[in-house]
């Protein structure tokens, strides 16, 4: 089983030809208006992948909120564990440019009520993998980590946005996964290569790094060991929900039983075609379609 605890989001698109400079105005014909939040992406990806999962979030008592809920339910995840707050539904505005590259803003909202207490301790079990991302409180986060840890289920940290990390939560992920801007703030400083970097902050969870590198793939460091996979050669057309990607089938795939090669590998060739289509959640794949393409994921 999975537990996703994160953000639930309606995410509004706008496509442009180039990102506004300060103090210009941009046109743009119509904006669309998709399920998100970094939480309810990972989990939707778990779930598109084969996946049991539920949700652990926050939302507003308003309409905005069946945006994230409906989208969640459509692919099975369980959304009994996300609970109503006075603060609005949490909201992002993507402007997505002609090469496919995004700008965002978030408002937070109800996120930021979330708590770790929302997670009861009967989930928390040596059978679950627990998945967590920085689009809520952290310190909710680093106090789930510690509890899920002594339950003995897996863990898993996307550092997304990025933030610091306390080295007492350090020990307490499992996998850790950034991609090169968060690996640096996790660090401190500037790595030097993605391989000694991942390295670097394997050694500082005593579990494994994942460091994401846009269409160049992935390296992975477990047990001292650095795995490299190059991703799929793609033509982008939104990148917004690849990372989410990643993390929801690299999760999936951890709790299936694969090797962490393979995890990793189907996770990066999930990611590639989740830029295939617009929406961060419609352009999930389903495991199917990630073993069609596998066997043209390279591996170092």
């Amino acid at each position: 089983m999975i537990v996703v605890f994160g953000s639930l989001n309606a995410d509004f698109f706008l496509k442009i030809q180039s990102f506004p400079k300060p103090g210009e105005t941009v046109l743009t014909p119509n904006a669309v208006v998709k399920a998100g939040g970094k939480g309810a992406n990972q989990a939707a990806a778990a779930a598109k992948a084969g996946g049991i999962v539920k949700i652990v979030g926050a939302v507003g008592a308003d309409e905005i909120a069946k945006v994230p809920l409906t989208a969640l339910k459509a692919v099975g995840v369980d959304c009994s564990f996300v609970q109503k707050t006075d603060s609005a539904t949490g909201m992002a505005m993507i402007m997505l440019d002609e090469t496919a590259e995004n700008s965002i803003v978030v408002a937070s909202g109800a996120n930021m009520n979330l708590s770790a207490a929302a997670v009861p301790d009967a989930l928390l079990t040596p059978e679950t993998v627990v998945v967590m991302q920085m689009e809520v409180p952290p310190a909710e986060n680093f106090a789930l980590l510690e509890r899920a840890k002594a339950k003995g289920a897996k863990t898993v940290l996307n550092v997304a946005p990025a933030r610091e990390v306390p080295q007492t939560a350090l020990r307490n992920i499992d996998y850790l996964i950034v991609n090169e801007i968060e690996a640096q703030t996790v660090l401190g400083k500037a790595g030097e290569t993605p391989e000694k970097t991942v390295l670097a902050l394997s050694e500082k969870t005593g579990g494994a790094c994942l460091m994401t590198l846009g269409k160049k793939g992935v390296v992975a460091a477990k047990d001292g060991q650095v795995l490299s996979v190059v991703s799929l050669p793609i033509a982008p057309v939104d990148t917004t929900g690849a990372g989410d990607a990643f993390v929801g089938i690299f999760a999936a795939m951890i709790d299936a039983g694969l090797s962490f090669a393979d995890a990793v590998r189907h996770a990066c060739c999930g990611a590639a075609l989740a830029c295939l289509k617009t929406g961060a959640q419609e352009s999930l794949p389903a495991l199917c379609e990630i073993e069609a393409r596998l066997k043209e994921i390279e591996t170092k």
